[in-house]
């Protein structure tokens, strides 16, 4: 009887200064994993997790390769101690954002230097995006999706305002992104239709929005020399929240993501 088991991986927000170095300095097979990651983009990546500064780690392009590094590290030091792959007794791989391409990575679908390298072309076309717009992301606690859906579409209409659901992590706790302005003058109209609490999110571009659709231009570029090989166990994607396991479509829902 296989136990039932899935693994999901973390998105930005969750870095910090620090995070597997233990892994790096006691396992080899952490130790290959970062020394991949910093051949893959040319830069001692590791240095940065392991002694950098709070903000040169949470610079979007530095973000979403460490995550990926450290969660794939953790990974491997599993597989090494169990002797056994992580497909041998998982049923399901998921991730959040930037964890959709750990879980790929987590089942060989994609390989650690292609992922390492398509986050970072990935973080800094995000940036990119943005440039010289003020914008902000909120989690909106206490208030249901529909709810949320009906307020604004009151108001999508109107001319410069942006503000869109980005995330929706579980019933009572959406994600939005958008304006700055838009953001804040939404936020108080929630604010006063019952919503618990609305709090910043720490991130440097509002990601998951119609803002970061350049960003998906360039990796629909990025995708092309890259292949991914259809998962062995079930894997599940952002955008449809359904399973999927064709190369192709995994590559379109990878690039719609960005900005849905």
């Amino acid at each position: 009887f296989m136990k039932r088991i899935a693994f999901i991986f973390p998105g930005q927000g969750s870095q910090v200064v620090g995070m597997g170095l233990e892994l790096y300095k006691n396992n080899q097979k952490a130790k290959e994993v970062f020394d991949a990651v910093d051949e893959a983009l040319s830069q001692k990546l590791s240095k940065i997790i392991f002694h950098g500064d709070e903000e040169q780690l949470k610079l979007t392009s530095n973000t979403q390769p460490a995550l990926m590094a450290v969660s794939m590290a953790l990974v491997r030091v599993l597989e090494n101690e169990l002797g056994k792959k992580l497909t041998d007794f998982t049923e399901i791989v998921l991730g959040h954002s930037l964890g959709e391409y750990t879980s790929l990575c987590s089942i060989d679908s994609i390989d650690i230097s292609s992922a390492a390298k398509l986050l970072r072309i990935r973080g800094d076309s995000m940036q990119n995006s943005v440039k010289n717009i003020e914008t902000r992301m909120v989690a909106v606690i206490g208030l249901e999706l529909e709810i949320i859906e009906e307020l604004l579409d009151k108001l999508k209409e109107e001319k410069d305002f942006l503000c869109e659901i980005a995330n929706d992590n579980c019933p009572g706790q959406i994600i939005l992104s958008g304006f700055k302005t838009s953001i804040d003058r939404f936020s108080k109209i929630l604010s006063s239709s019952g919503a618990r609490s609305i709090i910043n999110l720490q991130v440097s571009a509002p990601f998951h929005c119609s803002l970061m659709k350049p960003a998906a231009e360039v990796m629909f570029d990025a995708f092309q020399n890259v292949s991914i090989k259809k998962p062995i166990i079930k894997f599940i994607n952002n955008v449809s929240a359904e399973f999927i396991n064709e190369p192709a479509e995994i590559k379109k829902k990878l690039i719609e993501q960005v900005y849905k």
